[in-house]
């Protein structure tokens, strides 16, 4: 089986990869396995310390090396010899999706997926900009890119206690929303493109309590644009 970087994947890539596992231990690597699904901590599209001075690497240690790890160890405790040890991550989480009794599977499996699409949502010396049909796309949808960028913002910083801020595609329209704690776009059937993550263990060892810093930071300087126009059509 072939390895790539995320940094490597289209939109459509990593969204068809994520559906069918991230069992092969490099997100958008797809494994075909017979009988349960190992799911693996995939590899980062980039060495911890690229996102520097940014996000930290002690940040990401803890981030990627601990929380994120956490998650998929969980997912797999939580999962083995149920009906639910042989699907993939998605469909993991869409069938435990608003059922009380499956919180913890959903939860773990829902925290898997959204931190895999969030070290996609970022890259070294992004930001800045996007192009081309991006650009277009947001301009159409928010105006121009300074009152995309603002509401962007504003649905990271506000979103209560912990949670993610979301660009996502929506009937052909670009919109920005928020998600609390694990939940994800994915069981609302709309598109994500882009996610920025105010967990606080996403940044609190770099910026404590300023949580409008981080953000402003990650948008201004991280922000995987290309990532997001992959999957425009």
């Amino acid at each position: 089986m072939n390895e790539k970087h995320l940094s490597g994947l289209s939109r459509r890539e990593f969204l068809s990869a994520a559906a069918v596992t991230v069992a092969a231990g490099v997100i958008g690597a797809p494994s075909i396995l017979h009988g349960a699904v190992k799911h693996e901590l995939p590899k980062l599209p980039y060495a911890e310390n690229a996102l520097e001075p940014v996000i930290s690497a002690k940040t990401m240690s803890f981030h990627y090396g601990k929380h994120h790890k956490a998650y998929v160890d969980n997912l797999n405790k939580l999962t083995a010899n149920t009906e639910y040890a042989d699907m993939s991550l998605e469909r993991i989480i869409k069938a435990t999706a608003g059922k009380p009794d499956k919180a913890g599977i959903f939860n773990n499996a829902a925290q898997v997926w959204n931190h895999s699409f969030y070290w996609n949502s970022l890259k070294p010396k992004g930001g800045g900009k996007p192009k081309g049909k991006l650009m277009a796309a947001i301009e159409s949808s928010f105006g121009n890119f300074d009152k995309f960028a603002a509401e962007f913002s504003n649905a990271a910083v506000t979103q209560f206690g912990s949670g993610w801020a979301w660009l996502v595609k929506d009937d052909g329209k670009l919109k920005i929303t928020k998600t609390s704690n694990a939940e994800t776009p994915l069981i609302q059937g709309i598109m994500p493109l882009l996610t920025i993550d105010v967990w606080e263990h996403a940044y609190y060892l770099d910026y404590q309590n300023r949580r409008p810093d981080y953000v402003a930071a990650v948008i201004n300087k991280l922000m995987n644009w290309s990532f997001a126009e992959d999957h425009l059509g």
